[in-house]
């Protein structure tokens, strides 16, 4: 059985790297993309690689600067031939060789990155990756955990219908219903057990890696635990039986 603690240094230690091959990964991801490697640790490194003067990755500037990721060029050169590839394999391996991350989460659907996935692997580092379900099995199997972008296009549908009902029968403003979906991306990252509880203390980690400046006092509360009793409405949260820890779950839409 894992020890609560050893899960909870584990959630903080981790470093994972997000490689993003942006002529193969779709931009309106990103935010899920981001939760989905927050489940396996940091994400210390967050790139996004393609040809930047291509009309095709205009969708992913007004995504870089809010989710902290770093930009990087590569032109084409020949019709055809995917020169992103080349950059984010020759990147993916200089991070493996100095060490930086314990993991790799890898953006496409290119069966490219196969041997790649392969080689981090034999190195003994998680390998995550994300793509569509046609994706060719040679890459799927390669990884540790391979997560159909198909997937997260409903989650993200629903997500964001739940919030448009929440704001509209609450009358929430902008900023309380972004507040309450970051919560709730929180303890998705986090992970839950059976019937949806899990840790407040690794909910508080988790939501400073959405959003750097999370602060409780921005809202008004000195702690985690006194923003989310204020908002029973959307969240439960109890002690957890004969220890001091608290535990906070998500409230189902009824």
């Amino acid at each position: 059985m894992t020890n609560e603690n050893e899960t909870s240094n584990d959630l903080k230690e981790k470093r994972i790297a997000i490689l993003i091959d942006g002529d193969n990964a779709q931009s309106a991801l990103i935010e899920q993309i981001v939760v989905e490697a927050g489940r396996f640790g940091n994400a210390t490194i967050r790139r996004i690689y393609g040809d930047w003067t291509s009309s095709s990755m205009k969708s992913w500037k007004d995504t870089l600067n809010s989710f902290a990721f770093q930009p990087f060029q590569q032109f084409t050169y020949s019709v055809g031939k995917n020169s992103t590839d080349s950059a984010m394999i020759i990147d993916a391996m200089d991070i493996l060789h100095n060490n930086l991350v314990d993991g790799f989460c890898l953006i496409s659907s290119d069966s490219d990155y196969t041997r790649l996935a392969t080689r981090i692997r034999e190195s003994g580092k998680l390998v995550v990756g994300i793509g569509k379900q046609m994706t060719p099995r040679a890459f799927v199997s390669a990884c540790d955990v391979f997560i159909y972008t198909e997937n997260l296009v409903e989650r993200e549908r629903e997500k964001k219908k739940l919030a448009a009902r929440q704001q509209t029968s609450a009358k929430l403003s902008e900023t309380e219903a972004k507040l309450i979906d970051n919560i709730n991306q929180a303890i998705e990252m986090v992970g839950t057990d059976d019937d949806g509880w899990c840790k407040l203390s690794e909910v508080g980690t988790a939501l400073r890696r959405i959003d750097p400046g999370f602060d409780p006092r921005t809202y008004g509360a000195k702690q985690l635990a006194t923003l989310v009793r204020a908002r029973k409405a959307y969240f439960d949260i109890k002690k957890q039986t004969g220890k001091s820890i608290i535990l906070i779950r998500s409230k189902e839409e009824d």
